[in-house]
C-alpha cells in the first residue's frame, strides 16, 4: 500500500533529488521549457509552480526563500521581473506537460515541460553566404588552359 507517501522519491539520495530538482527548476526558467522524463517533470512541476506563486510578490523575503534552490543571479532576476509579472492574475497551472513518447533505449516515456503562456523567440535567418563570382571564371580560364 502507498498511503503516506507525500512525493516521488525517483531512486535517489536525499542530496541528489535535491540537486536534481535545482537543477531542472534553474533549466526550466532559464530556456522556459525542458525536455525529462514524466516522473521527474510531474516532481519538478510542484517545485517550479511554488517558486512562480512566490515570485509574484517581489519582496526581499520571496526573493532569499526563492534564492535558496535558484542559485543563478540572472535566473533569479528573470524570475522576479519577467515570470512573476506575467503570472500575476493567473491563479496557478503556470506549467504544462506535453507526452512524446516512449524513449528508445529504455521506454521510459519522455515530455516536454513547459511554461503556459510562454514568449516564442524567434531566430533571425542567418544571411546566407554569396559565393565570389570573380573566382568562378578564373577556374574556367585555368580549365582551359590546360
Amino acid at each position: 500500500m502507498k498511503h503516506k507517501i507525500g512525493f516521488n522519491r525517483l531512486s535517489r539520495t536525499p542530496s541528489h533529488r535535491k540537486s536534481l530538482h535545482r537543477n531542472m527548476v534553474t533549466s526550466l526558467f532559464r530556456h522556459e521549457r525542458v525536455k525529462t522524463t514524466k516522473a521527474k517533470a510531474q516532481a519538478v512541476r510542484r517545485t517550479a509552480e511554488k517558486l512562480i506563486t512566490r515570485a509574484k510578490v517581489d519582496n526581499l523575503h520571496n526573493r532569499r526563500l526563492v534564492g535558496r534552490l535558484i542559485e543563478d543571479d540572472a535566473v533569479l532576476a528573470k524570475l522576479f521581473t519577467e515570470l512573476g509579472p506575467r503570472y500575476k492574475t493567473r491563479p496557478g497551472g503556470y506549467t504544462r506537460i506535453l507526452k512524446l513518447g516512449p524513449r528508445p533505449g529504455d521506454a521510459a516515456e519522455v515530455v516536454i515541460l513547459e511554461l503556459v503562456e510562454r514568449v516564442e523567440t524567434k531566430k533571425e535567418p542567418r544571411p546566407k553566404k554569396q559565393k565570389e563570382k570573380a573566382a568562378e571564371p578564373e577556374k574556367e580560364e585555368a580549365g582551359a588552359e590546360a
